[in-house]
């Protein structure tokens, strides 16, 4: 509980540099981008119709492999999986690219990874106005559930802090995470039905499927938003009991370390 309050502090006193560092990403980023903000919006838009093509055409002749409201489906999976990557990578690295600042002045270390995260939701913010456009565009109905993605959104912010709390502290020592860590998530990403339904799957791949906290975040937001069926029991343990055991590890993995990452920057 100290150490909750010692960091809710820091953030407090550190909020306009987190704030200034999330701004100066933003601008990079999208610096020499033609179509600048527009490319977070077309990028996901893009991406959903070639994976829409291609995925429609595979299930077209499988039995039961049509899923209603593909469109809104795809991306959703798409989004979320994309945040959960793009954040936690950025986080990874973090700390370790910001160590000529570290070395000069003091700054909570762990407020890079967290600005990580935090940039990967405004970016995830941005790219829900294209599930918007395709939501309009394929009539899906606007259900008052709707508010309640609010929750997985907010608890898987939450478990990619703890994710990239963790893989920071861990990169500062062992550079080769970066590497395991793209094969992980290329692997992750087949198993948090993106683009095909977990409830078709059979033996020990629907167990291993439903062992992982993407799925359930992703199924959450897809209940809320495409099915208009709300949180579950179920849902609402798992997305929060992930989030808070990912962020304890993370910090705890992360204050541990801390102390040490000067010898190795």
């Amino acid at each position: 509980m100290a150490n909750l309050k010692l960091y809710t502090k820091d953030l407090w006193r550190y909020r306009y540099l987190l704030q200034n560092l999330i701004t100066r990403d933003f601008k990079l980023k999208y610096r020499r981008s033609v179509l600048g903000v527009a490319w977070s919006v077309l990028n996901p838009l893009l991406m959903c119709v070639v994976m829409y093509a291609i995925f429609t055409s595979i299930f077209a002749n499988m039995k039961g492999g049509n899923i209603e409201n593909f469109a809104v489906f795809l991306l959703i999976g798409q989004l979320l999986f994309n945040f959960f990557r793009e954040s936690t990578t950025m986080a990874m690295e973090s700390v370790l690219k910001n160590a000529p600042l570290l070395r000069k002045v003091y700054i909570p270390k762990y407020i890079f990874p967290l600005e990580k995260v935090c940039f990967g939701l405004v970016n995830c913010l941005f790219s829900f106005v294209a599930l918007l456009v395709v939501m309009l565009f394929t009539r899906t109905p606007l259900y008052g559930t709707f508010l309640l993605c609010l929750y997985p959104l907010v608890t898987l912010f939450i478990f990619c802090l703890g994710i990239g709390l963790f893989l920071s502290a861990t990169y500062v020592f062992f550079r080769d995470v970066m590497h395991m860590w793209e094969v992980f998530c290329t692997a992750l990403s087949y198993g948090s039905a993106i683009f095909y339904d977990a409830e078709q799957m059979t033996g020990i791949v629907y167990y291993i499927i439903h062992l992982n906290p993407l799925y359930w975040y992703i199924t959450a937001f897809r209940s809320c938003a495409l099915w208009g069926e709300g949180l579950t029991p179920v849902m609402i343990a798992v997305c929060g009991g992930c989030a808070l055991f990912s962020l304890a590890v993370g910090l705890f993995m992360f204050k541990r370390t801390q102390d040490r990452f000067v010898l190795y920057m």
